[in-house]
């Protein structure tokens, strides 16, 4: 009671916008739902479609199946690959398996993809920079094995060793954070002064926008609250992003995460939620804040998003 009443001095909630769905997770969802239409239960997905419990728990439940690796999927099921991405091994086994597939891989990670083979079949070593065991990471990095170096920090910037430093470019894990990878790249360009560049940032539009979003926040807020599932990179980025700007944020899987003791003392709490997470998971924290007295809530736009990514022809309407 005494938490309660602590809580309940609150009186503003500002919404960072953009949040929560993008287009690449928006197009991962849909491919589920209609090769669910199409072809019926169950329909096999490696790995979480997306990083959200809620998404994958609700996709469970039309008759989803989630496994970890292919030989969990039964001879000739259709098998739909994440928004992540998958290394070509993988892709070699579906084949090899002749698994029907439908590929969710987010279009922004594909031209990673790409660039990693452009990169390396012109005989550089590639600097990945990313998090390890993070699975486009590991999709990234299946491209060009024996070429392609992981860069997880400044740390292992310093140290990472290539062929020829005249032969030597960089790809970046598009969920990363701004201001964290683009003190990677200065660190690698000190030591690799003929470092290059991809053509266009790899860190997603959504990710950038997100992040911009958060930064306008968290200059209002006492406390951010980050709506989105602890492997989700790019929820877990938003509350570093904010604690970064000095403040104090915590990640959410939704409003039963919250615990009442953030919020004491607080006028004014600050509210995102990763690419990965439900709006309607937004709605309910917003109203459990009102319900603590916040009367006041707006919006602080980093920007407006309009992307749309085409389906795949497997589930694509005619």
């Amino acid at each position: 009671m005494a938490e309660w009443a602590a809580a309940t001095g609150l009186r503003r909630v500002v919404l960072a916008s953009p949040r929560s769905f993008c287009a690449g997770v928006e197009r991962a969802i849909a491919v589920v739902e209609q090769a669910l239409e199409r072809h019926g239960e169950p329909v096999y997905v490696r790995k979480e479609i997306v990083h959200n419990a809620h998404v994958v728990a609700d996709l469970r439940g039309r008759g989803a199946v989630f496994v970890d690796e292919l030989d969990e999927v039964p001879e000739g099921a259709l098998t739909i690959f994440s928004a992540h991405g998958v290394s070509p091994a993988v892709r070699r086994t579906a084949a090899d398996r002749a698994l029907p597939v439908i590929d969710a891989t987010c279009p922004l990670v594909t031209k990673v993809h790409a660039e990693a083979r452009r990169f390396a079949g012109r005989g550089d070593t590639v600097l990945l920079i990313g998090h390890d065991g993070h699975e486009e990471v590991e999709g990234t990095l299946g491209e060009a094995p024996e070429r392609t170096r992981l860069v997880a920090d400044i740390a292992a910037a310093e140290r990472v060793q290539v062929d020829d430093p005249q032969r030597v470019s960089y790809l970046v894990q598009t969920t990363l954070a701004v201001d964290e990878a683009d003190g990677i790249v200065q660190a690698l360009r000190r030591r690799f002064p003929a470092l290059a560049a991809p053509a266009s940032d790899d860190i997603c539009y959504a990710t950038t926008n997100r992040q911009q979003a958060v930064l306008m926040a968290a200059a209002e807020a006492d406390v951010v609250l980050v709506v989105g599932s602890a492997n989700s990179s790019n929820s877990v980025r938003l509350v570093e992003v904010a604690q970064r700007a000095g403040a104090r944020a915590h990640l959410v899987d939704g409003v039963g995460d919250v615990d009442l003791r953030w919020l004491a003392g607080t006028r004014t709490v600050g509210v995102t939620a990763g690419a990965s997470a439900p709006p309607g998971l937004v709605d309910e924290l917003v109203a459990a804040l009102g319900a603590l007295g916040a009367d006041d809530v707006s919006e602080r736009s980093a920007a407006v998003e309009d992307i749309r990514f085409t389906l795949p022809k497997e589930v694509r309407r005619s």
